[in-house]
């Protein structure tokens, strides 16, 4: 896949980037490890060193903060992704999962499992909720569609809008109707955070990260194709609203996945393809590999944030994605205007 030299460059310092942030993600936490014990642990881990840290510090570092970092790393990348796509095939510069009830719905079935059910199927319990919930509330959208066919890709936008508010709604009232111990861990699920990231539920963001890359870089001429509008994207052989539903089915499925690993986190989807566009240009085949740099550089330094504003305490990181996503909205419109 040829990129323009500008994208080259840009592609070679985000991957030195994300790969600094993965360090000090790892190194800071509740309690600072110097970044020469990461490298000799992480050396020693992948079998490249025989000199090994204490064993506590390398117990921290292999098995708590190593996996936090990959999850940041798979979830950001997903998500810029996701991004880009919905704003691609919806026409929409302000769509993103959060607009269509995806997260809604995954957020939603993960509080039924808190504040409800309890985990009834061990530790996927809560994982399986989530998914559910997120794959509901995208059938739900494109049944809503199906009965407005033909009449712009808004009406996805506000079938999206209108499950988003239900799900919101059922969220909250099971918050108030179940447990109310359980309240902090909703709220905390409900704003995001890269805490129960652990070896076993990895697999689960890898999934989804690769599940939204191999099909986005697939299908990029087809998406470059709904830069040209709609009708020229079918007289290019494009199947305009086949071709919609079938992103929108994948990114709600990546989109439940990453939520039912780490709660939902706000404003990523949004802010990173436009950031990427300056960098990479519209074309999709630079635009998703800058949106999933990009969007695991903005997510491991939200991570940083999160952990290192009120330390020892551990901010949820949907309040620092939330309100950098704000700021940039409100510029973004009196950009535009």
């Amino acid at each position: 896949m040829h990129f323009p030299a500008g994208t080259k460059l840009t592609l070679a310092v985000s991957t030195v980037l994300v790969i600094v942030l993965g360090l000090l993600s790892i190194a800071y936490g509740s309690t600072f490890i110097a970044l020469g014990d990461v490298l000799n642990a992480l050396a020693h881990f992948a079998g490249l060193s025989d000199l090994a840290t204490t064993v506590p510090i390398e117990r921290i570092i292999v098995d708590l903060r190593l996996p936090r970092a990959i999850l940041g790393l798979c979830v950001g990348a997903g998500l810029g992704i996701i991004g880009a796509m919905l704003q691609t095939v919806t026409r929409n510069d302000l769509a993103d999962p959060f607009l269509f009830g995806l997260s809604s719905g995954a957020a939603a079935g993960a509080v039924s499992v808190i504040s409800l059910f309890g985990d009834r199927f061990g530790v996927w319990t809560l994982p399986i909720a989530a998914f559910s919930g997120g794959m509901l509330a995208a059938i739900i959208v494109l049944l809503l569609v199906r009965r407005v066919q033909g009449q712009g890709p808004e009406r996805m936008i506000l079938a999206g809008l209108a499950v988003s508010f239900i799900f919101t709604a059922l969220a909250n009232y099971m918050v108030f109707s179940g447990d109310q111990r359980a309240a902090h861990s909703v709220l905390f699920w409900t704003l995001g955070g890269l805490g129960i990231a652990r070896w076993d539920n990895l697999p689960l963001a890898l999934i989804g990260l690769a599940s939204i890359l191999v099909f986005a870089l697939y299908n990029h001429r087809n998406l470059d194709a709904f830069l040209a509008g709609e009708n020229t994207a079918e007289s290019l052989g494009v199947r305009v609203n086949r071709t919609r539903n079938i992103v929108f089915i994948v990114c709600a499925f990546s989109t439940a996945i990453f939520v039912s690993v780490s709660g939902v986190i706000g404003f990523v989807g949004l802010m990173i393809p436009h950031i990427a566009r300056r960098f990479s240009g519209q074309l999709h085949a630079g635009l998703i590999v800058t949106c999933a740099l990009f969007g695991s550089i903005l997510l491991l330094s939200s991570d940083l944030v999160a952990r290192l504003l009120l330390a020892p305490q551990e901010l949820p990181i949907g309040v620092v994605t939330s309100s950098i996503g704000a700021f940039f909205v409100v510029t973004l419109l009196l950009r535009k205007g």
